[in-house]
């Protein structure tokens, strides 16, 4: 059986990430699967020992420092089975029966990749422990997570609301398509009050297409509403969501064909780095 399988670091966001996995879990019927990488990319830098230090003396140095490195690595790993067992506990807690925890040490989108087939969903942070206190900005792993998996993932806030209501970011591509296609088949937000809406480019007529996919989703038994709106695509979308009390975005992934354009910049890592509420990139 595919797991929800969560991220677990030493963030601020972890009790956040907790919750949305949980809440996920409760809503899908799927098993939880928490999961810990220590990065090697991410360890703690010793500092460059290189210089006037006599060979002699260099190559001392060079063994504290490989002890100091293995005694971290070690650690590092002890606190990831803390930050496991806590989240497992606070799961627990809120009554997720099927819980399972894995650690691993390497890249994270490397084990996810090797992982694909055990997932369902993936439920992440906004940022991890190297991006706290950056507003705007998305941690690096997550963006390559974001690039590279196949499956749906719900990126957390610092603060996991249960949504009521949520909204779909509309732009005709087929990823979108898909992604709507997606939703009517998941129970992940049935019964949950449904936008959907377009930001206006003036370059296509998206009032046939949105209605097709908001139809989609009345048949599939959604509350809808469709909105064709006015102005730049992230404010837009930002103001929208204010005035109509979304408190989940759904936004397509990035596209394969528009890999080019897949930088700092692109509308979904904007909309990501920006939200103050729950993200899922549905595939």
């Amino acid at each position: 059986m595919t797991n929800i399988v969560t991220c677990i670091d030493g963030s601020n966001l972890a009790d956040s990430v907790c919750d949305a996995a949980i809440w996920a879990c409760h809503r899908t019927g799927a098993p939880l699967k928490l999961l810990h990488v220590l990065d090697k990319g991410e360890q703690h830098a010793l500092g460059n020992l290189s210089g006037n230090i006599l060979p002699e003396g260099r190559r001392k140095l060079l063994r504290e420092l490989v002890g100091l490195e293995e005694k971290y690595s070690k650690l590092a790993l002890e606190d990831g089975k803390h930050m496991l067992a806590d989240a497992k506990n606070r799961a627990s807690e809120q009554g997720i029966e099927q819980i399972s925890t894995m650690q691993r040490h390497g890249n994270l989108a490397e084990t996810l990749a090797e992982m694909d087939d055990e997932i369902r969903m993936l439920v992440v942070g906004h940022h991890g422990e190297t991006h706290q206190g950056k507003k705007v900005a998305i941690g690096s792993q997550l963006e390559s997570v974001v690039r590279t998996s196949r499956k749906a993932i719900l990126i957390a806030p610092e603060k996991f609301v249960e949504p009521r209501r949520f909204m779909i970011a509309y732009d005709g591509r087929d990823v979108t398509e898909k992604a709507i296609e997606g939703l009517v088949r998941s129970p992940l937000l049935k019964d949950l009050a449904c936008h959907i809406v377009s930001v206006n480019n003036n370059s296509t007529d998206r009032q046939p297409a949105l209605a097709a996919a908001a139809k989609k989703l009345t048949d599939a038994g959604f509350g809808v509403t469709a909105q064709v709106i006015e102005g730049t695509v992230q404010n837009s979308l930002r103001l929208y969501g204010k005035e109509n009390r979304i408190d989940l975005l759904v936004m397509g992934a990035y596209g394969h064909s528009r890999l080019h354009q897949l930088f700092v910049g692109s509308h979904t890592t904007n909309m990501i780095s920006r939200s103050e509420i729950p993200v899922l990139i549905a595939k």
